[in-house]
């Protein structure tokens, strides 16, 4: 016998909640924030848009399914199961943290606070997910899922990493680190403060901000295309250190290779520097298309 589905609802702690437990009480708050020119009611006002957006995911989900929450801080700890559909209620960003966990398990993107955010992958306003959570085992809902190319960084002592956005690979200060790059034009020793390789998600975010920056002339990807474009930081010419590959693309199973020669670097992946790989003096480190891609329902 088949396990019923389960709505892993995941969310995150509040602008709202995190200044009360700072501070001890939502007047202690209001104090702190009155002090410099700020109003705890418009925090408090989007306090009650994300959790009314959750309870209503919740109310959502089917009386014959299970359901379980997960708050950001404790992906890392929670053990999603192959017939789970993961439901983030919340910003962007938070389905780029969850990503990193799953294995193909279907996600619903709902947007906490709708006009605040982007929506690129919070598509969904809360009053459509009781309808997305019954389609979303049939083969309707499998015609609508968009596989979103994810990125993954893979050290030599099988350390693996994996990012929807982007994997950053540098020093933990972004101050700068010494490694040879090694691409598959060759190899360079440089001294940079780090570098980004990213998704075509990805490319509407930091990645896109280097490549605006650099004056690139590389075509960035969409999010389903199966390439990823990469950028060297603030590359530093020396006598030691060359600057001529500092940009570039990684086409189907093509890998950047980078050897570190400094004491230490780490390799993050979507702006969670908290869930870094630790690289020391001369280990490598490839980064490409990762085999796993996001399932998000369109």
């Amino acid at each position: 016998m088949s396990l019923a589905p389960r709505a892993v609802l995941v969310h995150r702690t509040t602008e709202y909640e995190e200044l009360v437990a700072r501070h001890g009480t939502a007047g202690q708050a209001a104090f702190f924030l009155a002090g410099r020119g700020r109003s705890l009611d418009e925090v408090r006002e989007r306090h009650e848009r994300a959790r009314a957006a959750l309870a209503a995911a919740a109310a959502a989900v089917p009386l014959t399914w299970r359901q379980a929450r997960v708050n950001r801080e404790g992906l890392d700890r929670f053990l999603f199961a192959p017939e789970d559909v993961v439901v983030v209620v919340g910003q962007d960003g938070l389905v780029a943290n969850t990503a990193k966990y799953l294995s193909g398990q279907p996600v619903i993107g709902i947007d906490a606070d709708p006009g605040r955010n982007p929506g690129v992958l919070v598509r969904h306003r809360p009053a459509d997910c009781a309808a997305l959570l019954r389609s979303a085992g049939s083969a309707a809902a499998s015609a609508s899922v968009e596989a979103l190319t994810m990125v993954e960084a893979v050290a030599d002592d099988t350390q693996r990493l994996l990012a929807l956005n982007e994997v950053f690979l540098g020093p933990p200060g972004h101050q700068t680190a010494r490694y040879r790059l090694g691409a598959a034009d060759g190899d360079e020793a440089q001294a940079s403060s780090g570098l980004l390789v990213g998704t075509g998600t990805g490319a509407t975010g930091w990645l896109r901000s280097l490549w605006q920056q650099s004056g690139s002339t590389l075509r960035l990807p969409a999010p389903a295309e199966p390439r990823l474009v990469w950028f060297v930081r603030e590359a530093w010419p020396s006598p030691t250190t060359g600057t001529s590959r500092v940009e570039g693309i990684l086409d189907g199973e093509e890998r950047l290779r980078l050897t570190v020669e400094s004491d230490r670097l780490v390799a993050f992946g979507d702006g969670m520097e908290s869930d870094a790989l630790e690289l020391t003096w001369g280990q490598t480190v490839t980064v490409g298309r990762a085999e796993a891609a996001l399932r998000l329902l369109g």
